[in-house]
């Protein structure tokens, strides 16, 4: 082969790598622009919009989540907000900082609680801040109440020859404790929090949703009701979907029909968020996780769960 034909074909080899570099780029270029526009439909956060905020999974005191809804309370161009929840709960506190939050936007804009498959426990507490509910018919809903649990290991410990010590500055500290059978006092101390704790979830219910604990069977128990079943107990206010929140903003709030409805997620580190949202694409493309099981990775479960120190205002017996 001469010297000419192999610096000719050297220079289509080239031109061949060189066109798949420019391939990647592009396709490098169309993630990221879907990753930053995407989810917004061409529209802008500047001008006049519902904000969506979506509430899954377990709820956990987060003052990223606190942050945006002080930043959806301050948005001129936010003019009703619409959270979407489908939630078994999580820690009272997770619970306790929406439900001001919401309430805080609503001293100057009509919010909205769309329940999705469950809103329960933290999740019906964080509902109960809108002006107006819409639930689904088989909705999951209620489970108005709260826990503290703990496990028992005491025996455990014994049967493999281990023997548990401490030292403490009085008798109720670190009680009860999962090392040691609970005592008297112990025990007396978390029923009387857990009473407080349920004493004021209950007030907020009853304020909010102008009922009695007590006239509604089975709800100061902490029992569970389908979205016909609340409904009929004035626990939501309409059975429908997000479109039928939209309707009441612009029927009773008159919010200006057809405004854009745009998704407000909480702003994550670079590398983090850049992550997440590819996976989010994953997700949105395949309808699966990326674990495979169409459903939280058990790694992310495991994580969440282990957060969930404290009072507890949660139901879901799939993840017990």
């Amino acid at each position: 082969m001469s010297i000419e034909t192999e610096a000719l074909m050297d220079r289509l080899r080239l031109k061949k790598n060189l066109r798949y570099w420019q391939y990647g780029a592009l396709a490098l270029f169309a993630v990221l622009a879907f990753t930053l526009f995407g989810g917004k439909g061409g529209n802008s956060t500047n001008s006049a919009h519902i904000a969506r905020i979506t509430v899954s999974g377990l709820i956990l005191d987060s003052r990223k989540k606190q942050q945006l809804l002080k930043k959806l309370a301050d948005s001129d161009a936010v003019k009703a907000v619409i959270v979407k929840i489908n939630s078994p709960g999580g820690t009272t506190t997770g619970g306790e900082m929406l439900y001001n939050g919401l309430r805080e936007i609503s001293k100057k804009k009509p919010v909205v609680a769309v329940f999705g498959t469950l809103a329960a426990s933290a999740g019906y507490m964080t509902g109960i801040a809108a002006d107006h509910i819409v639930a689904r018919s088989n909705t999951i809903t209620g489970s108005v109440g709260v826990i503290f649990q703990w496990a028992d290991v005491s025996q455990l410990l014994g049967k493999v020859g281990v023997t548990f010590h401490e030292v403490k500055s009085g008798v109720l500290k670190a009680t009860p404790s999962p090392y040691q059978k609970p005592d008297k006092g112990g025990l007396l101390v978390v029923k009387d929090m857990v009473e407080d704790s349920f004493a004021w979830f209950r007030k907020l219910v009853e304020e909010r949703r102008k009922i009695k604990l007590e006239d509604v069977d089975g709800l100061k128990d902490g029992r569970i009701y389908s979205g016909r079943q609340a409904l009929a107990n004035k626990m939501i206010d309409e059975i429908g979907d997000e479109q039928t929140a939209i309707d009441w903003l612009e029927k009773h709030k008159k919010i200006k029909k057809g405004l854009p409805v745009i998704t407000q997620k909480v702003k994550k580190d670079n590398a983090l968020g850049l992550l997440t949202s590819l996976s989010g694409i994953v997700e949105k493309m395949t309808g699966l996780s990326l674990d495979g099981s169409g459903a939280l990775s058990p790694a992310r479960v495991i994580s969440e769960r282990l957060q969930m120190n404290g009072l507890v205002s949660l139901w879901n017996p799939s993840m017990n």
